[in-house]
């Protein structure tokens, strides 16, 4: 009988660990096997972080999120060489899909993206110069846009490696900002198909956005005195990696769907406002 009682705490006690481990995953997507241990802790200011480090033929294990294991629903991009070790390569008309970006547009106030890009040449809408998405976030939020949140590189003639850089923002009350470093302010160099890493930090209390690029400061730009970023979750259908936030038309020159066609690499969304030497750890350790 001692026996028996212990046998029956003992499969009581694994029942209980297996339903803790299945009630941290999120489980709409193929089984995790040996999942990646979270980045910081559950609450943390690191919402949303893909590495696109994962060695595997499964597309979707390549982009999971290290910090809620988030499976996207598609990932038509290609494993490519990385900063340090893999990254994927944009493809004419796909992209990486999430359900959402985890709870970062419900928790930022303030927030940072930072990532790493590669481009070779202008940015191209089609066959035709144009403007490439770095990330979107869908929304039936009835903008014109279908979107709540955009980055894109456009294409700018005046050199081959030059971009225009257009951080489009709408908050849950409909208003909205482009935040752009274009026309003569656009940023040479960015598309000379070597590795760069980008930081665009939005401070709540100043209404200041910060953009680094390569660890140091290129410029700010302030959202009048809007403060908090006031995203309105519940409307958020959607969040893609490489990909504007609208379908394409029939005749395949929708700049909102256009696609990144270069490399991206340590993809990452904060619920806060990183420091200038925060940006530059990012930078320096090549993450």
């Amino acid at each position: 009988m001692k026996n028996m009682r212990m046998s029956i705490a003992r499969m009581g006690l694994m029942m209980g660990a297996f339903a803790a481990l299945v009630g941290c995953q999120d489980m709409d997507r193929p089984e995790l096997g040996n999942y990646p241990v979270d980045e910081n802790p559950v609450g943390g200011p690191l919402k949303f972080y893909v590495p696109f480090d994962m060695d595997s033929e499964d597309p979707l294990m390549i982009a999971v999120d290290q910090i809620r294991a988030k499976f996207p629903t598609e990932n038509n991009f290609t494993t490519t060489a990385g900063v340090t070790e893999n990254g994927v390569q944009g493809v004419a008309d796909a992209m990486i899909n999430y359900s959402k970006p985890n709870d970062w547009a419900a928790t930022a106030d303030s927030f940072t993206v930072a990532f790493w890009e590669k481009h070779d040449g202008q940015t191209r809408n089609g066959a035709n110069p144009g403007a490439e998405h770095i990330f979107s976030i869908p929304s039936s939020n009835g903008h014109w846009s279908g979107g709540t949140m955009m980055l894109l590189f456009d294409a700018y003639g005046g050199s081959a490696t030059a971009a225009a850089v257009k951080f489009v923002m709408v908050d849950a009350d409909m208003a909205d900002t482009w935040m752009t470093w274009e026309n003569a302010d656009s940023i040479e160099g960015l598309l000379d198909n070597q590795w760069h890493h980008f930081a665009f930090s939005y401070d709540a209390s100043t209404s200041t956005m910060t953009l680094y690029i390569d660890g140091a400061v290129h410029g700010t730009k302030t959202w009048g005195t809007h403060g908090g970023v006031n995203l309105d979750d519940s409307k958020v259908t959607g969040f893609r990696i490489g990909h504007g936030p609208q379908a394409q038309n029939g005749a395949g020159d929708n700049w909102l769907s256009s696609s990144w066609k270069g490399s991206l690499d340590q993809f990452r969304l904060y619920s806060t406002a990183l420091t200038a030497a925060e940006v530059q750890d990012l930078f320096a350790n090549q993450q």
